[in-house]
């Protein structure tokens, strides 16, 4: 979108720090944007046609886990990401902001870095580069979230002051780096939801707040326009904290900024977000489980036929084998192995599961030949996106994104007349 491109560059603002600056302005309340991770080439592609079809901005939160310098486990470096992006926004022709961002980008949120033993000094040093890949890929928004000390016992948390330390010492290293590239502004989200099982999560939150404002202020660093706070959810829960979410809101406001939920999906009810005031929401594996259901429909109707490409099994294996699922182990499975398990859960870990290994040979593989096998009758590829797309507008009409580029548009034009 042209207008608020040209609006943010003439006030110096990165194009997700302008949209937020008009959601608590001219256009404040009752509007969440929506971000999402993307887990898969379905994902983004379905996520950049919703946006297109609801006339909303498209926001991506490409954790490390996704997209890094390693590839990922979606196979795409950053600068691989943001040219698959480039062209889907072209070949669909869409004219709405797009916004690439990193989420929690910090020391040990990768889980390369935690399997392989890397030690501090070497988790910090590829977060460094892994933020810079960033910035030379063009991301518009970065999270910084060094909440992870795994150098400290069970059930301890990074004390507060430490915590501001190092977000001020990722965003000096963004910066220094950005100004040495001459790179346009970037926008920064701070904090993080997994701090929610302290028992004084609120003082913590207030007091990180504080400090942080102080010290960014001290060192001449930009304010974040996101604070990321546990409003509740988890992977497999469908909780929202209202009352505590508008405490959130609260003290974000005081800061400048706006609150951004994590793990939003299939929260009961996502209109609430934008009830309270919450200004982002992000949303992932509740996608590869929409993904791994169309695929499991199209298996279903190959079956039918005959035929048997063996898409269902080698999304099994490739899941147990990858032991990703291992680390949401409840307490009662401990050191089960997963034939171990319910039949429930194992269905839940693998729906779950799956986008760790969408990019696994014989799951790629198998996923043509199901393609293939269906091609006289419909295009799966198509379908499937269309099955995301179709989950994604439905955040988008919950959280009051129908027509939002629209609505942007109208207020850029009040601004310029004002």
């Amino acid at each position: 979108m042209t207008a608020l491109r040209a609006w943010a560059e003439a006030a110096g603002l990165p194009v997700a720090a302008a949209m937020v600056r008009l959601l608590r302005g001219p256009l404040a309340g009752g509007h969440t944007l929506l971000a999402v991770c993307p887990n898969s080439v379905a994902v983004t592609r379905a996520a950049l046609q919703a946006g297109r079809w609801a006339g909303a901005p498209v926001l991506f939160a490409a954790t490390l886990n996704q997209v890094d310098t390693d590839g990922g486990y979606t196979g795409w470096t950053p600068q691989a990401f943001a040219a698959f992006v480039k062209m889907e926004v072209d070949r669909l022709q869409v004219d709405l902001p797009v916004v690439l961002g990193l989420d929690h980008g910090g020391p040990w949120k990768k889980d390369r870095h935690v399997s392989e033993g890397f030690s501090y000094r070497q988790t910090w040093t590829a977060v460094q580069r892994s933020l810079e890949a960033c910035l030379d890929a063009g991301y518009g928004l970065l999270h910084l979230d060094p909440t992870t000390d795994l150098r400290l016992p069970p059930g301890a948390f990074v004390p507060v002051s430490e915590m501001v330390a190092r977000t001020v010492a990722l965003m000096q290293h963004a910066e220094a780096y950005r100004h040495r590239k001459g790179a346009p502004p970037v926008a920064y989200e701070v904090g993080t939801d997994e701090d929610g099982d302290h028992p004084d999560s609120r003082g913590r939150s207030e007091a990180f707040l504080r400090q942080l404002d102080a010290a960014l202020a001290a060192h001449r660093l930009p304010r974040p326009c996101f604070v990321v706070g546990n409003v509740g959810t988890r992977l497999d829960a469908t909780d929202f904290d209202r009352a505590g979410a508008r405490h959130l809101v609260e003290q974000a406001a005081s800061f400048g900024a706006l609150v951004k939920g994590h793990y939003t999906d299939d929260v009961a009810d996502p209109a609430a977000y934008p009830d309270v005031g919450i200004g982002g929401a992000n949303i992932g594996p509740g996608l590869a489980a929409v993904e791994y259901d169309a695929l499991m429909e199209l298996a279903d109707r190959e079956r039918r036929l005959g035929l048997d490409a063996g898409l269902p099994a080698a999304l099994r294996q490739a899941v147990v084998e990858s032991r990703r699922w291992e680390k949401w182990r409840r307490p009662d499975e401990a050191d089960l192995p997963f034939t171990s398990l319910t039949p429930e859960r194992q269905a839940w870990l693998i729906r779950t599961g799956c986008r760790y290994v969408w990019t696994q040979p014989p799951v790629v593989d198998a996923r043509r030949r199901l393609y293939r096998h269906l091609a006289s009758r419909c295009n799966a590829e198509a379908y499937v996106v269309w099955r995301l797309a179709e989950a994604l507008l439905r955040y988008l009409h919950a959280f009051n994104l129908i027509g939002f580029n629209d609505r942007m548009r109208e207020a850029l034009l009040k601004e310029a007349k004002a």
